[in-house]
């Protein structure tokens, strides 16, 4: 019976309004469509929707319990193994994670394993107050977190609930990471859901403190040596951008997506009651084709921009969720594929007038086995616009490895930590993107959930 109902689809908002508001594209499910998607599942025997899930969810096990009408046991199933469930059901990529590996999908569509998580992470923090605080007995002992994104959380919050004394040091004067200056707020609000998770992290206890740079106000060896930490975890992201050293980079209106997506959410140019310092530009176009890219665009979109991704492959090879890039297009942005920037050109007052670009064609397939780019020699085109975004990608900003004596980075300034988050300094542990470089939310999760464990056993 359950794989004859179709999937149920999640209500949005119109592409042509919510193309001119910040406010969420999707709905999410409410407790029937919930509980009808929840009954498609076929609850295998061998699931494997849990293996290619980053933090093992038991998901067959949630979903039934939702199927049964139970939300706070689907709630306890979710939160043994992931602490921010609100924010993965919105921002994970899904369809090549869990639900890209559901029986379901082999000849339907999927069990909408994402929106069900939602839902019962949202349905956590509507009821808050009245599920059962943990009981946790402290031991004594003290670790310090630097970063207050998602790996920096998850590691937090299983300490906590070990018993340990944690305390998270935040460079900037919000908590969150890359869920509160990266993501944009249509995708992830940060009020309703990022602070929320936010809090249940601190109702276990967890101190945080911002405005600390770790590297500047204090360093890793001052938390270990003066302030008494037994260990510390380095989960502070990747928040150098990356250019591509074309000539003109430097010009008025070039920006990275960091840049450009931290001044829109941090500085709340969502809101028409900020008066935000951001460049607005009648024409924007974006380099690139990841999540980033895709944020970066649908925010110039909606800040009033005509929006164009310029990408230097096809749209097969898009690194980005198809959701997001479906959304996209719904929402009028131009895509201008096969296509790579040659020089940004800029008018007598140094400001950005266009760029130029040539077509592209893929060739054989590269290392990670994407075909690779060819230039076609002659083939440049120029686009006008006024301003352009780099959505290239990040590295780790170098300070904490010039600070801490003794810790081992790679050639792109990524620490080195085995699986389970040990670096080259004793005491010290390392996860997210700090680590892989740019990567997804559950992904940093995951390894800050993993350095809790590794934190524990050093310290027993």
């Amino acid at each position: 019976m359950a794989n004859r109902i179709p999937r149920v689809p999640v209500r949005e908002q119109d592409p042509k309004v919510r193309a001119t508001n910040f406010e969420e594209v999707c709905y999410g499910y409410n407790a029937e469509e919930a509980t009808l998607e929840a009954s498609r599942c076929l609850n295998c025997k061998n699931p494997r929707c849990v293996g290619s899930c980053p933090v093992h969810i038991s998901i067959p096990e949630f979903i039934q319990h939702i199927a049964a009408g139970d939300i706070a046991a689907a709630s306890a199933v979710i939160a043994a193994d992931s602490s921010l469930p609100s924010v993965c059901g919105r921002v994970c990529p899904q369809e090549s994670q869990c639900e890209g590996s559901c029986v379901l999908g082999i000849k339907s569509e999927p069990v909408a394993i994402g929106k069900l998580e939602r839902f019962v992470g949202d349905w956590a923090i509507e009821h808050a107050d009245e599920l059962p605080a943990p009981e946790i007995v402290r031991n004594g002992k003290k670790v310090a977190i630097v970063g207050s994104g998602p790996a920096g959380l998850a590691c937090a919050s299983d300490l906590a609930r070990m018993g340990y004394e944690v305390k998270i040091f935040e460079a900037l004067h919000e908590v969150g990471g890359v869920l509160v200056y990266g993501i944009p707020e249509f995708r992830l609000p940060k009020d309703r859901i990022v602070a929320k998770e936010v809090e249940a992290v601190k109702r276990l206890g967890v101190e945080i403190e911002t405005d600390v740079i770790i590297g500047r106000t204090m360093t890793v060896d001052d938390l270990l040596d003066k302030e008494g930490y037994d260990a510390v975890f380095v989960g502070s992201g990747a928040g150098l951008p990356r250019f591509m050293g074309i000539e003109g980079e430097n010009l008025n209106g070039v920006f990275s997506a960091n840049e450009y997506l931290t001044r829109a959410n941090l500085m709340h140019a969502y809101d028409s009651h900020y008066d935000t310092p951001i460049y607005q530009g009648q024409k924007v176009v974006v380099v690139g084709g990841g999540n980033v890219a895709m944020d970066a665009v649908r925010t110039a979109k909606r800040l009033g921009a005509e929006a164009v991704i310029v990408y230097r492959r096809g749209e097969a090879e898009l690194p980005a969720r198809v959701e997001e890039v479906h959304h996209a297009k719904q929402e009028g942005i131009e895509f201008r594929m096969l296509a790579n920037p040659v020089r940004v050109l800029g008018d007598d007052k140094g400001c950005v007038r266009g760029i130029e670009c040539v077509e592209m064609e893929l060739g054989e397939p590269d290392a990670s086995g994407r075909r690779s780019p060819v230039e076609k020699k002659g083939s440049n085109f120029e686009i006008d616009c006024d301003v352009v975004i780099m959505a290239l990608g990040t590295s780790p900003n170098p300070l904490i490895k010039s600070t801490t004596k003794g810790l081992d980075t790679t050639k792109r300034g990524c620490i080195v930590a085995d699986e389970e988050g040990h670096t080259s300094r004793k005491g010290v542990f390392a996860g997210g993107d700090a680590v892989t470089g740019a990567a997804t939310v559950i992904l940093a999760m995951g390894a800050g959930r993993k350095a809790a464990k590794a934190i524990d056993e050093y310290l027993n």
